[in-house]
């Protein structure tokens, strides 16, 4: 029903592959400092990344990070386990995984991206503590960007129920001071963006009914809520439509490689559309999630705007909730002789003739 491209995933230190990978038009590559959960994707240490990143750095593609080390979280564990926490509880749970985590990974990318000059990007940043490593990393001009995700932004650990194993994602949702800072973190432009971090299962992997946070299915599927969930607690802390659209349309389209087609209102590029009404309220129900497992912490929850059609390349792929019966996706490749530098673009974005009060259509 979209446009789509696939990404390389780093598993081992094999230059080569990761060669043959960029050889095939990737966008970039993905890897994960920490076990993500299945054996299907194997997580990478140091010395792998090492291995690869002169490779990546040479085409000017970036690495997407899964920025968490498992030294804090299994000490973490440990100590848990030894005093017999109670894992239907989500304190337990976010004890688990501390920050420490997030900050020691951030710390080791922000070394390697500055050795080797290769783009780090750092997927669904959540602990606010390591936003000044950043911001530092940022003015020495360190090519490292950063991404956090609907969840960390709306939710707060305080309000997670015992047992709601719907919210367990990794990393974790944290307090409401800490949704704050990163809230602080894409006012002042040291988080570039925001994306879903979409991670569906089946209802049975969730423990809805066992409750048990340290078992269960760490993943939010969010994938048709993004929009309205970002607008709903962006604009009542001062954002407008302009900063949505740049963290979620212009943003990514760059990351990706593809801002020269994709991600903005501008003469040229692809008409993909999206029709939102940005005052509509609405309590989010199953029949609004449109993926195959209806399981999600956004059930029962009131947003304000909701998304009424998205146009791919000028045709319709959604309309009040149908779909054209024929898929029109098509898959997008990088160019293979690509040399990029990615540089924060100003704000506002690149919405032409967009207001702070014409927000109904948007990129």
């Amino acid at each position: 029903m979209v446009d789509y491209a696939f990404w390389g995933g780093v598993v081992n230190g094999d230059a080569a592959a990761v060669n043959a990978l960029l050889d095939s038009g990737v966008p970039g590559f993905k890897c994960f400092l920490v076990h993500p959960g299945t054996d299907d994707f194997q997580m990478v240490g140091e010395s792998e990344l090492r291995a690869v990143m002169t490779a990546i750095a040479s085409r000017g593609v970036p690495l997407l990070v899964h920025a968490e080390l498992g030294g804090p979280i299994e000490r973490a564990t440990t100590a848990l386990v030894e005093s017999q926490a109670d894992w239907r509880k989500y304190e337990t749970y976010l004890r688990s995984r501390p920050p420490d985590a997030e900050l020691r990974a951030i710390e080791l990318m922000i070394a390697l991206s500055r050795e080797y000059g290769c783009r780090v990007h750092i997927v669904h940043l959540s602990a606010g503590e390591a936003l000044d490593a950043l911001r530092q990393a940022r003015r020495e001009g360190v090519p490292i960007t950063v991404e956090t995700c609907p969840q960390y932004l709306f939710f707060e650990s305080e309000a997670i129920p015992d047992g709601g194993t719907s919210f367990k994602c990794a990393p974790p949702i944290r307090s409401a001071a800490n949704r704050e800072a990163l809230w602080q973190g894409l006012r002042d432009a040291t988080i570039d963006m925001i994306a879903t971090d979409h991670s569906p299962c089946p209802p049975a992997m969730k423990l809805l009914e066992e409750g048990h946070f340290g078992k269960a299915w760490g993943g939010i599927s969010s994938l048709s809520l993004g929009l309205p969930v970002v607008w709903t607690a962006a604009r009542v802390r001062g954002f407008d439509m302009r900063d949505v659209v740049q963290w979620m349309s212009i943003e990514p389209a760059r990351l990706a490689g593809f801002g020269d087609r994709k991600g903005a209102l501008l003469e040229g590029y692809d008409a993909d559309l999206v029709v939102f009404d940005s005052e509509c309220e609405w309590k989010v129900t199953a029949g609004d999630l449109y993926f195959r497992h209806p399981v999600s912490p956004y059930l029962g929850v009131s947003l304000r705007g909701r998304v009424k059609a998205t146009y791919l390349r000028g045709e319709v792929c959604f309309n009040v909730g149908e779909f054209p019966e024929r898929p029109r996706g098509r898959e997008l490749q990088v160019n293979v002789c690509r040399q990029s530098s990615y540089t924060q673009s100003p704000r506002p974005g690149m919405c032409s003739g967009m207001t702070s009060r014409d927000t109904k259509t948007i990129s």
